[in-house]
């Protein structure tokens, strides 16, 4: 989707499902594989990890637009400057006025920083934040959704923890 301002949200989270959350399936399927763990269980950590990872990336696509450089350990609007269209952007470009929208556009297909300040306020203007933020806190209650049927233990106690830091998370 890199340079292409025409992706669509689910297109979007397609690479966000192909990428951070297949990492974080297969890590948390892993668990359960080298424990003999029964089928439903294996399939249940599977999917926990599937949308423990979507809600893990759309939080850290929300950073990259409200949070600071030193928060962050990296530069702001990188994924801007290499031309990704990620949530925050594409809803911003979607809900913003006519000068919003060309200007965020224009920003995906060339890349670079040129005008994130008024691209972050386009961001701000049209609640792009919270509604990331509401898609990520979805992905994190289906993770702990998944997690139903497993018996009750401080390491389950601990999964369900840390599918809400993932979206109550800082940095």
């Amino acid at each position: 989707n890199r340079h292409d301002p025409e992706t669509t949200e689910p297109r979007y989270l397609k690479v966000v499902h192909d990428k951070t959350a297949k990492l974080f399936e297969a890590s948390a399927r892993l668990g359960a594989v080298l424990c003999d763990r029964p089928v439903k269980e294996d399939l249940a950590m599977s999917n926990y990890g599937k949308c423990l990872g979507v809600a893990y990336q759309l939080i850290d696509d929300v950073f990259d637009y409200s949070a600071t450089a030193e928060d962050l350990g990296k530069n702001i609007g990188d994924d801007l400057a290499e031309g990704k269209p990620t949530l925050p952007l594409l809803y911003a470009m979607w809900n913003g006025d006519e000068r919003q929208s060309s200007l965020i556009k224009q920003a995906i297909e060339n890349g670079g920083l040129e005008n994130i300040d008024a691209i972050k306020q386009a961001i701000e203007s049209t609640d792009a934040i919270a509604y990331t933020a509401n898609i990520a806190k979805q992905a994190a209650e289906k993770a702990i959704k998944a997690l139903d049927g497993l018996p009750a233990s401080p390491y389950l106690d601990a999964l369900h923890s840390l599918a809400l830091f993932s979206i109550e998370r800082t940095h």
